[in-house]
């Protein structure tokens, strides 16, 4: 009976953001230019550490694989998005719904992972600066990426494992613009309750471990930051955790909103609207404020400017 369940839905049919189709159109427009913006955005800061030494660095070796992961992240969800607006129809299959839902939770999860070395990446630069190039070495470095992302791909694994092992029989309407998995498990025909209380125990580490992480580091960075008799390296360190501390307070903030917070009648819409800021805005805004104020990349985007002027002489 459950093997028989699980194949007989075969599509999800997502609701979108709306059924106006003059809307849909302009929705459409708009989330193209995003995604483009936030590709090309967060190409251009691969581009910029893989080829200027002076970001040859921990700092930028993290925040590449933050860029890397961006465009994963947006090209998980937003073409689909732009699939469905243009053709005005949100059918979407068993098959990809799943890979949809792997893929936006092994990504989420892995950023957590990512923003949490970040924060210890510069809790050692600041607190520990004699110890740093010893104890942040290019190996280190390595193994803190790799575990970020070997972490996100196992925890999307059990979600989404658990997940589908539930009978899915109908109904298959999906009120949300992607397959969020808390919203896709309600259409489970069976009894969900245990997955549920064990995706919220998975959902909490994966928040608060990193997090943990992030606000102790913080903690110690602002202790040092407070003893240091110099202005001008206190305006340095504070200067060089604002972007990072920004990104956590966007990114935790709204994913705490989200999957820790009690449901209410409202949910469905406020999710939606969250989504919508966590999907398309905060990726975009992600490249924005690591280099909008950052002097490493506006030096390195002026030497490889310098180069490609050089080279066009000759």
């Amino acid at each position: 009976m459950g093997a028989e369940n699980l194949s007989s839905v075969t599509e999800f049919i997502l609701v979108g953001l709306t059924n106006h189709r003059k809307t849909q159109i302009l929705l459409f427009l708009v989330i193209l230019l995003i995604y483009a913006l936030t590709v090309v955005g967060n190409l251009v800061i691969i581009m910029l550490v893989r080829g200027d030494s002076s970001l040859h660095t921990p700092m930028y070796f993290f925040l590449s694989n933050l860029a890397v992961l961006e465009i994963l992240y947006v090209t998980s969800s937003q073409p689909q998005m732009l699939a469905h607006l243009f053709a005005g129809n949100g059918a979407i299959s068993f098959t990809r719904c799943a890979f949809q839902m792997y893929m936006v939770i092994c990504l989420g999860s892995t950023e957590c992972f990512l923003l949490g070395a970040m924060a210890y990446d510069r809790y050692l630069a600041i607190c520990h600066p004699l110890l740093y190039v010893i104890a942040m070495s290019r190996r280190r470095q390595v193994q803190l990426a790799s575990a970020s992302w070997a972490s996100g791909f196992l925890l999307a694994s059990i979600n989404v494992g658990i997940t589908l092992h539930q009978p899915y029989c109908g109904p298959n309407r999906i009120n949300h613009f992607f397959c969020d998995m808390p919203i896709v498990l309600k259409l489970a025909c069976g009894n969900i309750h245990v997955t549920e209380h064990t995706i919220l125990i998975l959902a909490a580490l994966n928040i608060v471990m990193p997090f943990f992480v992030i606000l102790t580091s913080y903690m110690l960075i602002l202790l040092t930051v407070i003893r240091m008799r110099s202005a001008a390296g206190r305006r340095k360190a504070f200067s060089t955790c604002a972007s990072h501390l920004i990104v956590v307070i966007l990114f935790y903030g709204i994913l705490i909103f989200v999957y820790l917070t009690p449901e209410s009648d409202t949910a469905p819409d406020r999710d939606k609207g969250l989504a919508v800021f966590y999907i398309l805005v905060t990726p975009l805004l992600n490249p924005i404020i690591y280099t909008l104020r950052n002097k490493d990349i506006h030096g390195a985007v002026s030497r490889v400017l310098q180069r490609w002027g050089f080279k066009q002489k000759i």
